[in-house]
This record gives C-alpha cells, sequence and structure tokens, in this order.
C-alpha cells in the first residue's frame, strides 16, 4: 500500500483549473459590481463568505466527531473533512471584504446611526469595529490552530501507523475542539450575521448556525466522494453502506436545523414582544412571505422526504439531493439577513449569484490542492483496514 495508491483521480486537476477559472472571472465581477453598487456588493459577498466559511468549520467539526465516535464513514470521508477545513486561511482573507464594508452592512458600524440611538450606544463596548476586528482574528487563529494541530498529527500517523499515542491525541484535541468550536461558532454567528439587526437577539442563534454548518459541509462532501468514487482507486473502496450512513447523518442534521428553527420561532411567536418579533414579521409580509415558504418547504421538507428513501441513500442520486441542499444553503443565508434598511421586497441582483462563484471558485481549487497533497485514504487510520477487508482487499 503506496501513498499514491490512493491518489486524487488525474480528472480532478482539470476541475481545479476549471474552479480557479470561475474564481478570477468571478472575483472581476464582483469588481464591476462594487462599482455600481458597494452595499449591494458587500451584503452579496458576506452571504458567499457565510456559506464558505460554514463548509470549512463544519468540516473541522465533523473531522473530530470522527475521531471520538470512529466509523467506517469516517474513514473515507477523513481526507476531506481535512481538506476542506485546511482552506480557512483563505476563508480569512475572503472575511477582508466584510471587515473594509463593514458600515455597509452593520449599523453598528455606522457612528452618526449610533449617536442617535440608545439600543446601540449601550453596546457599543461590544458592537465596535475596533474590538470586532479583533474578535475575527482570534476566531480564525484559534479555528487554524485546531485544524493544522489535527492534520500535521494525521499526516504523522500516515507514517507511524503502529503509534497509537497519536490517535489519543487527536481524540483528546476532538473533545476540547469541540467545545471550542460551539463556543466561538456562537460570538462569531452574532458579529458577522445576528448583529445586521442589533436590536434583535436570539439565544439560540449560535446553535442553529451550528445545525446550518453540519448541514452544509456534509452535503459538500457526500458531492465529492460520489464524484471520487466514479474512478480508481475510491470506485471500489466507496460502497452503498458508506454512502447510507453519510445519507443518514444528512437527514439528521436537516430535522435538526427544522428543530431549531421552530424553536426559535415558537419562543419569539409565542413571546409576542416587540424587541423579537419583528424578525419574523419582516420576513412574512410582501415578497418576504414566500421566499419564507421556500425556506420551510425547500430547506426542509423536500430533502426530508427524499431522505427518507432508503435507496436513494445509497446511491449516486443522493449527491444531487446533496447539491440541492447546497443551494438552499444559500437562500437560507440570505433570509436570515432579512431586509435592507428601506427595502420592503428581497434586494436581490446578479451579485448574489456572482459572489458565490467567485468564493466558490477559488475555494474549491484550494481544497483540490488540500486533497490531492496527501493520500486520499489516511493510511495510518486503524480502521482503514477493517474498511479495506469489507471490501474484499
Amino acid at each position: 500500500m503506496t501513498d499514491s495508491t490512493y491518489a486524487v483521480p488525474a480528472g480532478a486537476a482539470g476541475i481545479q483549473r476549471l474552479a480557479a477559472v470561475v474564481g478570477v472571472v468571478g472575483l472581476a465581477l464582483c469588481g464591476v459590481g462594487f462599482m455600481s453598487s458597494p452595499e449591494q456588493f458587500y451584503r452579496a459577498w458576506l452571504v458567499a463568505f457565510l456559506f464558505w466559511w460554514g463548509v470549512s468549520l463544519g468540516s473541522m467539526a465533523w473531522m473530530m466527531v470522527h475521531h471520538l465516535s470512529g466509523g467506517q464513514w469516517g474513514v473515507v470521508t477523513r481526507r476531506i473533512f481535512e481538506a476542506s477545513s485546511r482552506t480557512l486561511p483563505f476563508v480569512g482573507l475572503a472575511f477582508i471584504p466584510v471587515a473594509i464594508g463593514a458600515h455597509y452592512i452593520f449599523p453598528w458600524a455606522r457612528p452618526e446611526q449610533v449617536a442617535g440611538d440608545a439600543i446601540l450606544q449601550h453596546r457599543a463596548p461590544y458592537l465596535n469595529t475596533s474590538f470586532f476586528y479583533v474578535r475575527a482574528v482570534l476566531y480564525f487563529l484559534i479555528w487554524c490552530g485546531i485544524t493544522f494541530t489535527m492534520t500535521a498529527w494525521s499526516r504523522r500517523q500516515d507514517a507511524a501507523p503502529e503509534d497509537t499515542a497519536l490517535a489519543l491525541k487527536m481524540q483528546r484535541l476532538s473533545g476540547g475542539g469541540l467545545l471550542i468550536y460551539g463556543i466561538t461558532l456562537f460570538f462569531a454567528s452574532v458579529d458577522w450575521l445576528m448583529s445586521i439587526d442589533p436590536h434583535w437577539y436570539s439565544s439560540i442563534y449560535g446553535i442553529l448556525m451550528l445545525g446550518g454548518q453540519g448541514l452544509a459541509s456534509m452535503a459538500f462532501t457526500i458531492a465529492v466522494i460520489v464524484l471520487l468514487a466514479r474512478s480508481e482507486p475510491f470506485a471500489h473502496v466507496v460502497k452503498p453502506d458508506h454512502l447510507h450512513d453519510l445519507g443518514k447523518l444528512t437527514l439528521a442534521f436537516v430535522m435538526l436545523w427544522a428543530y431549531f428553527q421552530f424553536s426559535q420561532f415558537l419562543i419569539i411567536w409565542s413571546a409576542n414582544l416587540p424587541v423579537e418579533i419583528t424578525f419574523y414579521l419582516t420576513r412574512i409580509e410582501g415578497a418576504w412571505v414566500y421566499l419564507s415558504a421556500l425556506v420551510i418547504l425547500g430547506h426542509f421538507v423536500l430533502p426530508f422526504l427524499l431522505l427518507l428513501n432508503r435507496d436513494l441513500k445509497r446511491g449516486s442520486a443522493l449527491a444531487l439531493v446533496a447539491l440541492y441542499i447546497i443551494c438552499m444553503r444559500f437562500v437560507d443565508l440570505f433570509w436570515l439577513m432579512g431586509p435592507r434598511d428601506g427595502h420592503a421586497a428581497p434586494a436581490l441582483s446578479w451579485m448574489n449569484f456572482v459572489t458565490p462563484l467567485a468564493v466558490g471558485g477559488i475555494w474549491v481549487a484550494i481544497f483540490l490542492w488540500q486533497l490531492g497533497s496527501r493520500p486520499l485514504l489516511p493510511l495510518g487510520d486503524q480502521g482503514l483496514a477493517e474498511v479495506l477487508e469489507s471490501n474484499g482487499h
């Protein structure tokens, strides 16, 4: 068994080049969009950033879940999770436009608006641009520290599979790392999304984002593994049972996301407090009611019904459901951002479609580069032998 035996298929290089071209062209179009409407550009960029950040960070969390729980599903997807999480430095760079355009996105970043708002003045010790930048840098340092420590140990494990201490180290770091992930995710969610409406708050918001990140990263991983399974060497490694496990996890997170969303809605709607209820009132008026219906039916009902089918979860059609879920994650993030000031209807523009391609093209190119830098399967994982034996290797 050699590293080259489990290398990424040669066709991935073509996809990587295409993704890079799409990303560069998308960035050029983003420049045009910025010149025409800076506010629209920054809001569209934020949605794209939040999605790809969610895939990277969610993959880091799934990687740690596997180290704690084991299972064949984690062995065949481990390198995908690792490569996705190692894109975090690029995601950190993608945050720079959000930081630069903060005053276009967040009311608390506009001094003239803070001066006339008692609530913004009260929250100014936390919601101010200087502290906002410091927290963002701290988040990425923590996430990159966890990711690159874990993946460095994973690489060492390939060369020394008999070193059981490495597996124990990764397991221990995963236990604390998941706790740190949850805490930092909560604060980052407040900073980058909930504070768009600084008068509104929800104590379940961080958990809601956790469910969305888990869903987005798992959907992306399923799409990649189905693509890899079309050629050797993965064609005889990935089996229907593996896809079935991933499909069940996806179904679980579809239900988890819906549970968190409904819990937040039920509590706020029942309390009927003016400071909280406006979040939903603005989203059930005018054209927003159609988008809200799409989130309910498209993000939960349809994927839920599809993923109940056992045969679908065991075949390549699962990738189509995963791609659909990825699209719905963009819709949900756009819905969470809500109306812009003075805009009752959803302010969609061509930039809402270009920015995800711009960020995503570069992200995918970096992901494939990282994926190809190591064996496709974790050669030192104790569970790899079981995977190969069950498939007749």
